[in-house]
């Protein structure tokens, strides 16, 4: 049981959807890799502004346009914080998938025949198919970091292989959606920097649980989705170092990234408003404020160890039961458990653990390159964050149990 005290149930009642039963059974969600669930906090400011503050944001001369543009920008500048980056080095996008995108597409033009880029097996494959299209529109040659047949990195291996390739980029997770596992960026980013890489960080899943520092990590870009830091869905991140960032092409164009428009030409504004075409996601951004806010006020270092208690208890529970296969590395894991019990189907598992209240996500997790490495079709995978209890862990284990029994 844990050794840390943590305010668990002050926390769980203010996450409202976990306040509830499915199919007669309280909702044990396993499921924050996919999304967070979001603290009634961020939905009262949501609602509150289409209540009282509804107003588009930039050049209105009006109160409400005054004060929605006011708070918006404010929300910026509390994600530069939370990042250890300067505002306008801060880009709002769509989602971690649009920032990747965005990124690519900038970087097209200086891409050629004699480029490379290095991936890995473990990406999303938001971090593959955007670089699979920048290599046929370019030229540019796509490779991948080496991988262990267990699914995790040998870093040396891999630092050498950065060294001998000199990518002209390095796009990497900060943390596999599908293991959990953590990547050891800082030397890979070493590497990548000795040879004049430039670096792109899916921080997806790593964002809320690892909380990086930018500025140490010192990667070139880094994306991260608002939905998954207990914010609204719609909404992303796009850190880039300012130089880096300024310089991509533009991405989409329109209005409010416009600095002068001819009927010929035009002329545009800098980094971050080049990138952020039409009305924005006003709503999300002051959502994600609020989810920003609820963060600064727990101990990050708390919740750190909490959660990697919490894990460790789940993991210990789950390796004891029969016919269970774990793929996760569990030493070094933001609190995924990814795993198959012998060959059922992992669709037939998780259908049968909804009848229990217990959400888990099965298939391949759209990481279908790694589950071809793992000789695998897909899995289920239970994701933990700091709103989950040792009682979710029991109920989990137990209900899998049981339908384990259902099974054989």
């Amino acid at each position: 049981m844990p050794t840390l005290k943590f305010e668990i149930n002050k926390i769980r009642k203010d996450f409202p959807t976990l306040n509830q039963t499915i199919n007669g059974c309280p909702l044990v969600y396993l499921d924050s890799a996919a999304t967070s669930q979001k603290p009634q906090s961020v939905i009262d400011t949501i609602t509150e502004f289409y209540t009282s503050q509804n107003a588009n944001v930039h050049r209105g001369r009006h109160t409400l346009s005054e004060q929605a543009t006011y708070s918006y920008e404010q929300v910026r500048d509390k994600t530069a914080r939370f990042f250890n980056v300067l505002s306008k080095e801060i880009v709002w996008t769509k989602g971690a998938t649009e920032a990747i995108n965005l990124v690519a597409n900038g970087l097209k033009k200086r891409l050629d025949e004699s480029h490379t880029i290095i991936i890995s097996p473990l990406e999303h494959h938001a971090n593959i198919v955007p670089w699979q299209l920048v290599s046929q529109q370019t030229g540019a040659k796509l490779v991948s970091l080496p991988l262990n047949n267990n699914g995790t990195l040998n870093i040396q291996q891999c630092c050498e292989f950065i060294k001998e390739t000199k990518p002209a980029l390095l796009a990497i997770t900060q943390a596999s959606n599908t293991l959990g596992n953590i990547t050891d960026l800082k030397p890979l980013i070493v590497a990548a920097k000795e040879v004049n890489s430039l670096v792109l960080v899916d921080g997806a899943q790593g964002a809320l649980h690892l909380k990086p520092d930018l500025r140490e990590l010192n990667c070139d870009f880094y994306v991260c989705s608002s939905h998954k830091m207990l914010g609204p869905t719609g909404l992303g991140v796009l850190y880039g170092q300012y130089e880096e960032l300024n310089t991509l092409d533009i991405y989409q164009s329109g209005g409010e990234m416009i600095d002068k428009v001819y009927l010929t030409h035009s002329t545009y504004r800098p980094a971050p408003a080049k990138f952020e075409t039409g009305t924005p996601n006003i709503s999300g951004v002051l959502g994600f404020g609020a989810a920003l806010d609820y963060l600064n006020e727990l101990d990050h270092v708390q919740i750190q160890q909490y959660e990697q208690e919490l894990f460790s208890y789940a993991a210990q529970k789950l390796v004891k039961v029969d016919g269970i296969t774990i793929f996760s590395n569990l030493s070094d894991n933001i609190g995924t458990l990814c795993f198959n019990f012998k060959d059922e189907h992992p669709y037939d598992l998780a259908t049968l653990l909804d009848g229990y209240g217990v959400a888990v996500r099965s298939g391949h997790h759209c990481t279908q390159p790694l589950m071809t490495h793992l000789g695998l079709n897909g899995t289920l995978r239970a994701s933990f964050s700091f709103y989950n209890t040792y009682k979710d862990v029991d109920i989990f284990i137990d209900s899998l149990k049981k339908c384990i029994a259902l099974l054989d």
